[in-house]
């Protein structure tokens, strides 16, 4: 990347909620010679919330990802993921997706690099379970549950059919309550197609969390909801509960009970991404501290917001700001406007949130959801919940909706997309006809 020098160039650092917004809000508001960079791993903004109807294939993956192109001509996109700051030279390197090496200085930076998965010190959870942060992750979910089912009727030990159709979710968070949701619907009708005199696969769905109730951030009464829809379709909630170790065949739960399962869905949270900590700034439990404003003090070149930041919430004197999409929209608005503000003269403003309330989607015509402090559940709240996410997309509302109205048409088609163990042909030898099978099982 060749280093012209602007009169202004503010780089934002990741494309998730804040970021995505920030770039956006610049390229609106950014004096007309100021560059924008925006580094970014991926090419596109992955609105989050959706990825459950993507693992469960009710959703096309690239309608929940907007592309970043769309920012253009404004905004210049760099492919990399940042792994060097360097506050004192106002520089900063990436990799990038081919492990190429880049730099560039900045004037003005923007951190919004997110989160990542956290991962606690379980035996055989890093070897053993599989995320759930992003579309290869989605993709792979469906796949490998697909993959269970099939196995699960193909074969005749009780035991493995028992513990392929058995799905531990640790984390009853927002996360974690939707991707139990919707995979109970979604293995259900999977198993439907091999309903034989046998009785063909039985699914079944473990959701663990280790504290007292399921979503314990939200409204207990969104709470008890939730719980209800999830235990009429059989999922087996258990709360105070956790993995103490994860095994190729299974879990070992706190309460000395084995679990046999091939699928454990790690659902537990996240932390600040490890780039803020490299940064050398005060932290608070990993994440950038900001004022009100959300630049960091002592450096009026550097601002951050989204999960990446520690931003004082005005609604609650002395705490911080959750890491949620809520906060971290108006956030990344806030930074482009700030900026721009910064390089023109006007006047910075303090962040300000106003609470809309929370959703959480269960599949089907079960959702739960509090606008505005109001209580709702069943199909008004579903319509609701999806409605809201029409609404907060960037872009590509249309062809979601589409698939929503195709998913209650019509059968899912339930097949694998090869991401999980796939069958292989060597290109000097074997016809398509003949395929051999990796060794060695799931």
């Amino acid at each position: 990347m060749t280093d012209r020098v602007p009169r202004e160039r503010i780089v934002v650092v990741g494309a998730g909620f804040a970021g995505y917004q920030a770039a956006r809000t610049l390229a609106r508001r950014a004096p007309d010679d100021a560059e924008i960079v925006l580094i970014n791993p991926n090419d596109y903004f992955l609105y989050v919330p959706m990825l459950p109807y993507v693992a469960t294939g009710v959703l096309e993956a690239r309608h929940i990802c907007v592309p970043l192109a769309g920012l253009r001509p404004r905004v210049r996109l760099v492919l990399g993921e940042v792994d060097t700051v360097d506050l004192d030279a106002g520089r900063l390197r990436w990799t990038g997706p081919e492990g190429d090496r880049g730099e560039t200085s900045f004037d003005r930076l923007v951190v919004t690099v997110g989160s990542v998965s956290k991962l606690l010190p379980v035996p055989g959870v890093a070897e053993h379970a599989h995320g759930f942060r992003g579309i290869p992750e989605a993709l792979y979910l469906r796949d490998h549950v697909t993959r269970q089912i099939e196995l699960a009727a193909s074969t005749k030990d009780e035991e493995e059919s028992a513990a392929r159709c058995t799905f531990v979710v640790v984390g009853a968070g927002y996360t974690g309550t939707e991707v139990a949701a919707h995979g109970a619907l979604f293995t259900k009708a999977l198993a439907r197609r091999y309903d034989d005199r046998r009785g063909g696969p039985r699914p079944r769905w473990k959701l663990l969390d280790i504290a007292p109730r399921i979503m314990p951030e939200m409204d207990e009464r969104m709470s008890r909801s939730a719980t209800g829809v999830l235990r009429r379709r059989g999922v087996d909630v258990r709360t105070r509960r956790s993995v103490k170790e994860a095994t190729s065949d299974g879990v070992l739960l706190d309460d000395g009970e084995f679990v046999g399962t091939r699928s454990l869905i790690w659902c537990v949270g996240v932390r600040p991404d490890p780039l803020v900590e490299s940064v050398g700034l005060p932290l608070e439990k990993g994440r950038l501290i900001v004022d009100e404003f959300l630049n960091v003090p002592g450096h009026p070149e550097v601002y951050a917001c989204g999960d990446a930041a520690a931003v004082p919430d005005p609604n609650r004197p002395g705490e911080y700001a959750t890491m949620t999409a809520q906060h971290a929209v108006p956030q990344g608005r806030l930074a482009g406007r700030n900026i721009a503000a910064s390089l023109t003269g006007g006047q910075q403003q303090p962040y300000r949130h106003h609470p809309r309330g929370f959703a959480v989607d269960l599949g089907g015509l079960k959702a739960a959801a509090d606008p505005l402090g109001l209580q709702i559940a069943g199909p008004l709240a579903a319509a609701l919940t999806r409605g809201y996410h029409l609404l907060a997309m960037p872009s590509g509302r249309a062809r979601v909706a589409v698939d929503w109205a195709m998913d209650a048409l019509l059968p899912r088609q339930a097949v694998q997309l090869g991401l999980v163990g796939p069958w292989s042909v060597p290109l000097d030898t074997a016809s398509p006809e003949t395929p051999r099978i990796p060794g060695g099982r799931e």
